[in-house]
């Protein structure tokens, strides 16, 4: 099977918040960077998850800007590579704002719903609904009717309980109010009750302690994970234990490995990672092109070294550039060496 199934994502999840540890879920652009992520899941030995944002589908698809289109393609090239590989790949599409869900998510449903049909695997595993912008209630009322139809086509849906700060793929809420960077007990607690009441559905909830998006240094981004203890306690207590529920962890750069860690302990089992990986592919190229410029630019007449500026010698340096730092995420979120491998779910 290209990727994972229904039952082996959720296999994936569930051990990952009874075994303390994360998947890294990497924003890819294009090609190169998508064979980044997976290449760095391999080496670390890692079950991991690749994601496509609107920005990546209109960037992929070229003049023709069609977001859906363009993440179908990195969907499709995701399913014929990770069949070559002895580990489990998850497909995910991030961040779709309420605006833009039936330009974008609905779409990319019926897409998976028109493969089923024919007897062909879904193309994408989960789909981020960002209903942030809008008071609880009505997000949770959209929420519940996608989550419906991710259910009818094998699909788990990832739903965002507060507001992720900063600036990210278009979406900027870098003057949002600090109070609602923070998740109460109360909104996971009714999150939880709304979306469980779907009875085969699957769901992973986004909740926000003070993550942003963006570049920060070590140590300037406050997070709280004590809010995520606390919202679990509270859904544990009103639903018992088997409602504890699988958390994402947004906006992660800047954050101390200590509180990673927190986090993990208290639900995390999914963790978005675009910044530090799309610096690190643009360390690789960068790299390349200062220490060969003469190589890559017709310099004073000449004519340049053709195998130094061909596409193809720069985007490897940064793929294996960025491979590298997926492999380091892999490390920091405990997810190395874990592969559940690409055994059949139903094996002893």
């Amino acid at each position: 099977m290209p990727v994972v199934d229904l039952r082996r994502y959720r296999e994936m999840l569930d051990t990952a918040l009874a075994g303390h540890y994360a998947y890294p879920a990497i924003n890819v652009l294009e090609i190169a960077t998508l064979n980044a992520a997976i290449e760095g899941f391999a080496t670390a030995k890692s079950d991991g998850i690749v994601q496509i944002s609107i920005a990546a589908g209109r960037h992929t698809s070229g003049a023709l800007d069609d977001a859906v289109l363009g993440a179908i393609t990195l969907a499709e090239h995701a399913h014929r590579l990770a069949e070559r590989y002895d580990i489990n790949v998850a497909v995910h599409s991030d961040h779709c704002p309420t605006s833009q869900v039936d330009t974008f998510l609905r779409p990319l449903i019926e897409e998976t719903a028109r493969r089923r049909a024919a007897g062909a695997p879904n193309l994408f595993n989960s789909h981020m609904y960002d209903g942030s912008d809008l008071p609880m209630a009505e997000n949770l009322d959209r929420a519940v009717e996608l989550l419906q139809l991710c259910a009818e086509n094998g699909i788990l849906l990832e739903v965002e309980a507060g507001v992720v700060g900063g600036e990210e793929d278009g979406l900027n809420r870098e003057d949002v109010p600090s109070a609602k960077l923070y998740t109460t007990p109360e909104d996971m607690a009714l999150a939880h009750e709304r979306l469980s009441a779907v009875a085969t559905g699957g769901f992973m909830l986004a909740a926000t302690f003070g993550n942003v998006h963006g570049v920060y240094k070590p140590g300037s981004v406050a997070l709280k994970p004590e809010i995520l203890r606390d919202g679990q306690t509270a859904v544990v207590e009103r639903f018992g234990e088997e409602a504890r529920l699988r958390l994402v962890f947004h906006g992660g750069s800047g954050s101390s490995i200590e509180d990673i860690h927190a986090s993990i302990d208290y639900g995390v089992v999914k963790m978005n990672i675009h910044t530090d990986t799309q610096y690190a592919f643009t360390r690789g190229v960068a790299d390349h092109m200062l220490k060969h410029y003469d190589e890559v630019l017709k310099v004073d007449g000449e004519v340049g070294v053709k195998q130094s500026y061909l596409a193809s010698t720069w985007l490897d340096r940064g793929r294996a550039s960025m491979a590298a730092r997926v492999v380091d995420a892999c490390e920091a979120l405990r997810s190395a060496g874990k592969t559940l491998g690409r055994r059949s779910p139903n094996a002893g």
